[in-house]
Formats: structure tokens, sequence, C-alpha cells
């Protein structure tokens, strides 16, 4: 029974290999995403001088909600399988990215939630910046999405505080 129990946890625990699948297909997402946004990055450089103010502002709100889409996605593929498949190489640092080895499964949920907050952010302004375009249903429940994003972001933020372990104090009160 042993080595069934053995072969069985070995089985699962190199199933987690799978999900590499899933972070090369945000990987060919990011480059197609980074294809589009090029896109948007010529339409709004060829339209510069026909834009006013306001389509100038929607445009670059367009730019950064883009830019905070790949972010999250570079967030999740990195430390998604710094967490659940293998840990990088630390022997080379040339590459390696601030928060390797940092963000445990909770502190990514609350990044992503956070990157959510300001996603839903930017598309709430440019909402608001086109109000006649919009219905006031459309108004009200785009208002309702972001808070309860914002209410969601600060309930697992509060969870993660309070799920977290004490840290011991440091210094001389220590000894104490």
């Amino acid at each position: 029974m042993p080595k069934l129990e053995y072969i069985i946890e070995r089985l699962i625990l190199s199933s987690r290999w799978l999900l590499v699948v899933f972070y090369l297909g945000l990987a060919i997402a990011l480059a197609l995403y980074g294809v589009s946004f090029a896109i948007k990055l010529f339409k709004v450089a060829t339209h510069v001088l026909d834009y006013d103010a306001n389509d100038m502002i929607l445009a670059m709100l367009g730019l950064i909600d883009a830019a905070l889409v790949a972010s999250l996605i570079v967030m999740v593929m990195i430390s998604g399988y710094e967490n659940f498949v293998s840990r990088f190489d630390e022997h080379d640092d040339s590459g390696q990215v601030s928060f390797l080895g940092k963000l445990d499964s909770g502190s990514l949920k609350i990044k992503v939630a956070s990157s959510i907050v300001a996603i839903s952010s930017i598309h709430m302004l440019q909402i608001f910046l086109n109000l006649d375009q919009y219905s006031e249903t459309t108004l009200t429940w785009t208002v309702c999405m972001h808070l309860t994003f914002v209410v969601s972001a600060l309930m697992l933020g509060f969870l993660e505080k309070v799920i977290a372990k004490p840290k011991a104090p440091k210094g001389p009160a220590a000894d104490v």
C-alpha cells in the first residue's frame, strides 16, 4: 500500500507542471495583446492633431488600461509559476523581477484585486467623460460594479491581514 500511496503522491505533485500550458498561453495572449496595443498606439499617433482634449484623455486612458492589463498578465504568469510550479533559478540575478519569491497566493490575490480596481476606475472614468453616450442604468451598474471590486479588494486585504501570522518583535524590547 505505501508504494501505491507514493505513486499517487508523485502523480499529484507532478501534475502541477500542467499549469505551464496555462502560463505559456498567457504569454501568447500577452504577445497578441501587445499587437493590439501597438495598433491602438498607432491610431492615437496618427490622430494626435485631430483629437480634442477629451478624446486625447480617453485615448491615453485606453493605453493606460492596456498597460495595467498587460502588467496583470505578467504578474500572474511569473508569480503563479513561481508559487505553484517551480522556483526560478536564483544563480542568475540578471533578469530577476523584484517581486519574485515575495508573492504568495494571498498577496497575489490582493495585487490582482488592486489591479482590477485600477482597471475598473479607468473604465469608469472613460464612461464619465462620455456621459451623454450612456444611460442612467449603465452608469448605476458601472458604479455598483466598481464599488463591488473595491469592497472585494478591501475584504481580501483585511482577510490576508487577519490570517497572516504575527511576527516576533525585533529590537531591545524583544529581549525583555
